[in-house]
């Protein structure tokens, strides 16, 4: 699946190839402290910790005490399992390969 074209121009063009341009987590962590707040940060984590949890089969509930996701949240990220551009399931796949 292609990228979202409401998504796609030059400037988010050019935050994916910054990011790609990252060569390990310390660079990683500069880069996203400097350009996101904690809480944005904090929240893409626990989306990605749901994402992987609801892969993994674990319930709402499970998920809601785990990381302290609202059930809204939870319900999103698993409609992008779902329905979405499969970015999750790259990167799941990717880290448990790791």
């Amino acid at each position: 699946m292609s990228s979202n074209p409401k998504l796609k121009d030059a400037l988010t063009d050019q935050l994916a190839n910054a990011i790609l341009l990252l060569n390990n987590e310390e660079e990683c962590y500069q880069f996203f402290e400097d350009i996101c707040t904690i809480s944005e940060i904090k929240a893409m984590a626990q989306r990605l910790e749901v994402a992987r949890m609801l892969k993994v089969g674990h319930t709402y509930d499970d998920i809601v005490a785990r990381t302290g996701a609202s059930t809204a949240t939870i319900s999103r990220v698993k409609r992008c399992l779902h329905y979405g551009a499969d970015g999750y399931k790259i990167i799941l796949e990717r880290l448990e390969n790791k």
